[in-house]
Parts: structure tokens; sequence; C-alpha cells
């Protein structure tokens, strides 16, 4: 199967194409904004790259959020407008799943969490077990984030993502590993949208705060 996957979720682009197991072209940069400049030239130069056609494209995948307003719907809109232009399937991967699998198989354990500054004293964070989800994607202030990490995990040993990971690990009462993983990698949505079976819906954006700015209520 020929998968191209992309995020542009959080503080990075990137973008990764797979065959079957192989990595084709992969791509990421580390920027806060520009995404949507960056992201198409970006994705040209990997299938350059590949001699691939789009057309011999077969899966697509993509980073959901939680992620910042802008950056998630960057992503969203290009793949799902590569999905009606080719008919493919496309699969959307969290942005903290795909963080806490790279931060398990980068460490060689069993238990991930990723945990992302999501400013105003909360984090985002997402536990796994392996490839399975313990916590899936919420929202919460560090002390309660690091509570609920404590009891899904037991205090296992943890290998911690993200770009709050080192003051989790500092907080963590049992054995933790900071990992050098700090934002979602299109490889890694890659690797995990391959074990999903395919869907015939869009994914939509994961938000996990409203957003800030409301449209004026109108007076009667």
């Amino acid at each position: 199967m020929r998968l191209l996957a992309v995020d542009t979720a959080l503080g990075a682009c990137s973008c990764a194409i797979m065959q079957d197991e192989r990595i084709l072209a992969h791509r990421f940069e580390i920027m806060a904004r520009g995404h949507a400049e960056r992201l198409a030239p970006m994705v040209d130069e990997a299938m350059r790259e590949t001699g691939l056609a789009f057309g011999d494209l077969q899966r697509l995948a993509v980073t959901t959020g939680p992620g910042t307003f802008t950056g998630q719907r960057v992503g969203l809109a290009f793949m799902r407008g590569l999905r009606v232009a080719l008919k493919i399937p496309l699969t959307g991967i969290t942005t903290l799943e795909a963080m806490a699998t790279a931060a398990i198989a980068e460490n060689n354990i069993a238990y991930g969490a990723a945990l992302h500054d999501a400013k105003r004293n909360e984090v985002y964070f997402e536990v796994l077990h392996e490839d399975q989800t313990l916590i899936p994607s919420t929202i919460a202030t560090f002390e309660d984030a690091m509570i609920a990490i404590s009891d899904a995990t037991q205090n296992a040993k943890l290998a911690f993502a993200g770009t709050a990971a080192e003051a989790g690990a500092m907080k963590y009462p049992g054995e933790a590993v900071v990992s050098g993983v700090h934002q979602p990698d299109a490889l890694w949505v890659a690797r995990i949208a391959r074990t999903r079976e395919a869907s015939s819906e869009a994914p939509k954006p994961l938000y996990l705060r409203p957003p800030d700015a409301k449209l004026p209520v109108q007076k009667q």
C-alpha cells in the first residue's frame, strides 16, 4: 500500500510517503507559523523524490488535532481536497497518538504519554500502553493530567513526549524517560494509519478547547 501522510497541527510541518513498511520520502521542519505556504511545496518535493504520481497513492492520512486552530485546518483542508480528487480513503490520527507512539518506539518502553503545553496552565495529553489507548486525547490542568497519567499507568516506566515532557517526567512518581519527540511527525502518522481500517468518512478536526474568537451576538 502506498500512503501519503501530513501534519501541520502544532509546531512543525511534515509529510511522509510509505509503501508498505518502506519509507519512500520524509520531510520534517519545525515551524510556529507558515504551514499553509510550506505544505504543498513540501508534499510536491517528497512526491518528486519517490517518482510517484498522485494517482499512484492508495491511502492518505492526516493529524486531526489537538493543535492550533489554523494549523489543524491547513492539513485537513489539503488532505480532504486530495481525498476528493483521488477518490481514496483518508485516515485521521491525533497529534498526541503520533507523539506517544513515537516515544514508545524510540525508547522501547511499553507505556508512552504525550504531554503538550496548551497554555493557561493546561496541557493536552494522551496515554498509550503499546498500541492500546489508556487515556484518549484530552485537556486538563498540568496537575490533574499528572494524576490521571499516574493512575492509568500505575506508575510503570513511562516515556514522555511533547513540549511538556520534561515537566511531566519530573513530576511523575514512577521511572520516566524524556523522549526526543516534541512535535508530531507525519512519519508516525503514516505508520499508525497503515494499521487502521479504511473509512469512507472524512476525518474532522479534534478541538479540545472552544475557540477564543466568538461571533458577536446580534441584538434583537
